[in-house]
């Protein structure tokens, strides 16, 4: 997500286009394609695994009180298509202006610079098995073999830099091949060229997700997660099929979960659950963190860029998951849902689509509610129709699942956050954006435009 930087960055703006751009002799040519460590040819999915690399002061830049910017010169690594910057307290914020430059696989060229925004506003809440690292947005940069990175100090009310948190490395993610036959492999996070990689095998893990229950294919923690849904779709599928208005009434009153549920229900919308997009269950804590209720639906934009294709949204949202979950160290991917630029829907967070499960996307009320991300970024881009449709017809089910018209508002209590302190009583509408409850840009000017729009129709399919 885009947070917002304070108004002394443009002086460090100006001093980063000072630092030097040139490329390092042979730098410029892609370097052979190398298949990651562990991963068998021709296997039907590719685990992938993440490289981190440490951002270091330029070589005799002063180092006194922060002062010197951090940087990553340009560089030959393995295949990536995902990045982001991370730090190692959660409570810092990193007080500079981040910038990468990519090289294409399949050009051999490298991008211009662009901007990672800071993840502060994208959090979970301080609890245990969450928020152990800061770090910015990811960012899906398509398949590259190449970075550069520069980060330059903000100045302070004194014009001095600012200092940065401790612990600055680049993450670049490779999010693995497309949902297919488990290899039960996993490459596990390594780096490059005898740099330090991160732990890829969280708490718990075995490669591939777990052992094998031979009769039914799927390992402990797969089966959990599908177990999840299972009043929705039979263990082991990948998606839960739509169901019209009066189909969706019906199996909501015969559902075992308690829930308000009134007669104010949209249709069930189509979603992708996390088999079919592909997440490893093993790296996720097994304890799945329920809420009472769901109050408000926060909409976000992913801020990963929209350089996807829908064909690559699966690979965006492992993407998405690795990072959140072993680069910044949270129990699971951090949004609820996820919806793609041409209108499909994703689970993302395990626990059940029809449950209230805590997420980790709106620090300060992430209870009682739930975080829908449209992959992209849409400050300046339009987001799409489909998109715009398929946020509605979500929310107009699970909000109508707890008894919650999506053109009313309601009254939360912040558990705390930079813009309403802990205790503080809010109204917020009940299909809020992300910049309602926190400092942010989030979900993009042109996004949030459309929220109007996305709340009369979602009340229309609840048949209000």
């Amino acid at each position: 997500m885009r947070a917002l930087l304070a108004s002394t960055i443009g002086v460090a703006c100006a001093a980063a286009l000072s630092l030097p751009l040139a490329l390092p002799a042979g730098a410029a040519a892609p370097s052979a394609s190398r298949q990651p460590a562990g991963t068998a040819a021709g296997a039907g999915q590719p685990a992938g695994g993440t490289q981190s690399l440490p951002l270091t002061a330029p070589a005799g830049a002063d180092r006194s009180a922060g002062a010197a910017a951090r940087v990553l010169p340009p560089r030959t690594v393995r295949p990536y298509s995902m990045l982001g910057i991370v730090w190692d307290d959660a409570g810092e914020e990193l007080h500079g202006r981040a910038q990468v430059r990519t090289r294409s696989t399949a050009s051999g060229q490298w991008s211009g610079w662009r901007d990672l925004s800071a993840h502060h506003d994208d959090a979970p809440d301080p609890v245990p098995g969450e928020r152990r690292r800061g770090g910015t947005a990811p960012l899906w940069v398509g398949a590259s073999d190449g970075v550069q990175v520069r980060v330059v100090p903000e100045r302070t009310a004194d014009r001095a830099p600012a200092a940065f948190p401790a612990g600055l490395r680049i993450e670049l993610v490779d999010p693995g091949g497309d949902p297919g036959v488990d290899t039960g492999v996993d490459t596990g996070d390594d780096a490059a060229d005898g740099t330090a990689g991160n732990e890829d095998g969280a708490p718990g893990s075995e490669p591939g997700g777990g052992p094998r229950d031979r009769a039914g294919g799927l390992s402990a923690a797969e089966r959990q997660s599908a177990a999840a849904n299972a009043e929705l779709a039979p263990i082991g599928a990948t998606e839960i099929a739509p169901l019209g208005r009066t189909a969706t009434e019906e199996a909501a009153r015969r559902s075992a979960e308690p829930r308000a549920a009134s007669r104010n229900i949209g249709p069930r919308p189509g979603i992708v659950i996390r088999r079919g997009w592909g997440a490893n269950e093993s790296w996720r804590e097994r304890r799945f963190p329920y809420t009472k209720t769901v109050r408000t639906a926060f909409v976000h934009h992913s801020g990963t860029g929209n350089g996807y294709s829908c064909a690559q949204a699966p690979s965006v949202l492992r993407g998405i998951y690795r990072y959140h979950v072993h680069s910044m160290k949270w129990r699971d991917i951090g949004y609820n849902f996820a919806v793609d630029k041409c209108g499909t829907i994703y689970e993302g967070r395990a626990g059940g689509v029809a449950r209230a499960v805590q997420g980790a996307h709106t620090l300060g009320f992430n209870h009682n509610s739930m975080g829908i991300a449209v992959l992209g970024t849409y400050e300046a881009a339009r987001p799409s129709r489909q998109a715009v449709e398929a946020v509605a017809k979500l929310t107009a089910w699970k909000l109508g699942l707890f008894g919650r018209n999506p053109a009313g508002s309601g009254t939360r209590v912040s558990l705390g956050n930079t813009k309403y302190p802990k205790g503080t009583r809010v109204t917020l509408r009940v299909i809020s954006g992300h910049r309602d409850g926190f400092y942010t840009d989030c979900p993009g000017a042109r996004l949030y435009d459309r929220l109007g729009g996305i709340r009369g129709l979602a009340a229309r399919l609840q048949g209000r």
